[in-house]
């Protein structure tokens, strides 16, 4: 595939702003377009749990796509690292909603559950990753085309809205899940995702931005950097963390659901898990604002204390309003610890491997989110739910330990970006 290396422009030239220089309608688009992503591990476990009855076979499933996530959804972001997002991109979108669809046929038909399973790791495996695929086309701008003086500004206030719209789609996307299976019926949210995925994730695709590879990059597609640097400590403790906080986002939904269950009404678990999603959004986008002493591993420390502290409320509240306030407790902790891991991420990528490192953490995300919410539905099906309300701060404290063990790391001299 032909490569195209975007030219720098000259200090004069250059826009003042991100937004300028990537356009608005490109950050419209990407943010739509994260959305079927956001609704995946939902949808797939309200649906299953809604046609087959069975929460344990629900948590199952959800751990089937976050493998399929896990086996290549790195594999997909050093594709699109060697050969460019545009083409990789487009035959995701249709492969990933022909997925969806199937998966919503084999679950109402009489196939055992086993293909169940496989149907959903085909889900996981095509999902496009566009959180992750954005940070990196945006990481390559600033790099780029930015002016040096502004380039560690800009890269800190792109990582906080970056998660905090990912934070944005993660309430929305189990809030979009409950209305529609709620109102329509628990296929709803599977087929509103493939029809999401093939429009905007086509649109993302076909961004002019889209053509654009890096120009650490040679002509042969190459990276200046071994693939071995994406196993340096330093880097692994971060996709460590990162994990943990998908494991925190599985258990903490899959428990929620099993506490609306014992009510009557775990459809509902989404809207009340997005109680937890907007103080986190909105702290997210804040952390753009702290002071540059405020150190990013002392952040990662500070927050992640908070989300241990929530965490351990959880499993003593036995009312849907204290459950409200509790989920907002953990949502001051959990978008800013998100913003650092992924700013950190951004920084210990090696050169011309962006789009690999990002989607290994946005992998990591759905894989922990997958396996958090397996363990936690075996465990309330088979304890209930005051037990399941545990496991959360289990995967806050793993979350915590990471910062610990980064605080020395950080020490590590990093290359300038």
């Amino acid at each position: 595939m032909t490569q195209t290396h975007a030219s720098v422009p000259s200090p004069r030239t250059r826009p003042a702003s991100l937004l300028r220089q990537a356009g608005l309608p490109y950050f419209l688009i990407a943010f739509i377009a994260r959305l079927p992503f956001a609704m995946m591990v939902v949808g797939v476990l309200t649906v299953v749990v809604s046609a087959r009855g069975s929460l344990s076979l629900g948590g199952l499933t959800s751990a089937a796509v976050g493998i399929g996530t896990a086996c290549f959804g790195p594999l997909l972001g050093a594709a699109a690292d060697r050969f460019g997002q545009r083409g990789v991109l487009i035959v995701l979108a249709v492969a990933n909603s022909a997925a969806l669809v199937l998966f919503a046929v084999v679950v109402y038909s009489s196939a055992p559950d086993a293909l169940v399973l496989l149907a959903a790791f085909g889900v996981g495996a095509t999902a496009p990753q566009v959180a992750p695929m954005s940070r990196s086309r945006l990481v390559t701008i600033i790099s780029e085309r930015m002016p040096e003086h502004q380039r560690a500004r800009t890269l800190s206030g792109t990582m906080a809205y970056e998660s905090a719209a990912d934070e944005t789609v993660f309430v929305f996307g189990p809030f979009l899940v409950g209305i529609a299976a709620s109102v329509l019926a628990p296929w709803a949210p599977m087929i509103g995702a493939a029809i999401l995925t093939l429009v905007f994730v086509g649109a993302f695709a076909l961004h002019p931005s889209g053509r654009h590879v890096s120009a650490e990059r040679g002509t042969d597609g190459r990276a200046p950097s071994s693939a071995a640097e994406l196993f340096r400590p330093e880097l692994l403790v971060v996709v460590t963390g990162i994990l943990g906080v998908g494991l925190f986002f599985g258990a903490t939904l899959t428990a929620l659901t099993a506490f609306m269950a014992d009510r009557g009404e775990p459809e509902q678990a989404g809207l009340l898990y997005g109680v937890m999603g907007i103080g986190s959004a909105v702290l997210a986008l804040g952390v753009a604002w702290l002071p540059a002493r405020f150190s990013l591993r002392a952040r990662w420390v500070l927050f992640s204390g908070i989300l241990v502290l929530g965490s351990a409320l959880l499993a003593t509240v036995d009312s849907v309003s204290g459950m409200v306030g509790v989920l907002a407790i953990m949502g001051i902790g959990i978008g800013p610890t998100l913003v650092t891991q992924y700013s950190f991420g951004a920084s210990r990528s090696p050169l011309g491997r962006s789009a690999t490192v990002m989607t290994m953490l946005g992998s990591a995300v759905i894989v922990g989110q997958s396996i958090g919410s397996a363990i936690t539905g075996e465990i309330a099906q088979s304890s209930g739910a005051s037990v399941a309300l545990i496991l959360p701060a289990i995967a806050a404290g793993i979350v915590f330990a990471c910062a610990l063990l980064n605080w020395p790391a950080s020490r590590v001299r990093q290359r300038s970006r």
